[in-house]
C-alpha cells in the first residue's frame, strides 16, 4: 500500500505572484531551530517581505518573519533570522547561474509541512512592471466577472 503523502499549508505569499513572474517552481528543506516549528503549527509566519539568495554555495531565507513561541521562555529564536535552504548543492549550482546570467530572484511562494517536516516552495521569478501588475489585475476581475455570470445563468435556467 502506497504511503499517504499529507502536506498541511503554513503560509503563502501572495504578494509574491502579485510583484513577479513566477517562471519555475522547486521545494527545500528548512533548517530550523527550537522554538521556530511550534510557532509555525500555530501559523505564525510572514513571508511577504522574504527573498532567497546563495551566499557561501549554500541557500539562505532572508526576510522570514517567525513569530516567538509565547511558551518558549529563553529558548525562543530570533524573529527575523536568516534560515538555510536545504537543496542538493548541483540544484543550487544552476539556480546560481540563472539568477546570475538573466537577473532573476528566489522569492518563497508557500511554507507547508510535508510528512512532519517544514518545506518551502521557492519560485524563480522575473520582477513584474506595473502596467503588467495592473493587466494581471484586470485580467483577475474579468475572470470574476465571468464566474459570476455562468453562476447566475444557472441558477435562471
Amino acid at each position: 500500500m502506497a504511503q499517504e503523502k499529507r502536506s498541511n499549508q503554513i503560509a503563502q505569499n501572495r504578494k509574491a505572484y502579485h510583484d513577479y513572474h513566477i517562471d519555475e517552481k522547486m521545494e527545500a528543506g528548512m533548517e530550523l531551530v527550537g522554538t521556530e516549528v511550534k510557532s509555525m503549527r500555530q501559523g505564525q509566519v510572514n513571508l511577504s517581505d522574504s527573498y532567497a539568495t546563495i551566499r557561501d554555495g549554500e541557500l539562505w531565507l532572508v526576510g522570514m518573519h517567525v513569530s516567538p513561541y509565547e511558551q518558549g521562555n529563553r529558548f525562543n529564536h530570533d524573529p527575523l533570522r536568516d534560515r538555510r535552504l536545504l537543496m542538493h548543492k548541483r540544484e543550487i549550482m544552476r539556480l546560481y547561474g540563472l539568477i546570475k546570467q538573466q537577473g532573476r530572484t528566489l522569492v518563497p511562494t508557500r511554507l507547508y509541512f510535508s510528512r512532519g517536516r517544514v518545506k518551502v516552495e521557492i519560485g524563480l521569478a522575473r520582477g513584474k512592471k506595473s502596467f503588467d501588475k495592473r493587466e494581471s489585475e484586470a485580467k483577475k476581475q474579468a475572470d470574476r466577472a465571468i464566474e459570476r455570470r455562468l453562476k447566475d445563468q444557472g441558477r435562471y435556467a
